[in-house]
């Protein structure tokens, strides 16, 4: 149940990141309501997750997931760069999260 856990946490952040830039420097209530909301949520999973899966390995799991969906998002929606190093080293993280996964107990 952690794994499900430490990755709801980890839309959770992307979606507290994504309110932030729309919250236009808190200035608009919506989005700020949903970032403390999201950000309310995503430490609440990711403190349930770390119950039973090693605190290291969770949060850089945690932090991988909200990066790269953090990165697909500013791709999509705010057409940011999609030059080849970029891709490059997102699949890298996306790598590195899970190899994380696999060698954990």
């Amino acid at each position: 149940m952690g794994w499900i856990y430490l990755i709801i946490a980890g839309m959770f952040e992307i979606g507290f990141t994504t309110c932030l830039k729309l919250s236009n420097n808190f200035s608009v209530l919506k989005w700020s309501v949903g970032f403390f909301i999201c950000i309310s949520l995503s430490f609440f999973l990711l403190n349930k997750a770390i119950q039973t899966i090693p605190m290291g390995t969770a949060y850089a799991i945690w932090t991988g997931i909200g990066a790269v969906g953090t990165v697909i998002i500013g791709m999509i929606l705010y057409k940011e760069p999609t030059d080849f190093w970029r891709l490059f080293f997102v699949f890298l993280l996306i790598g590195s999260i899970i190899g994380l996964k696999l060698v954990s107990k």
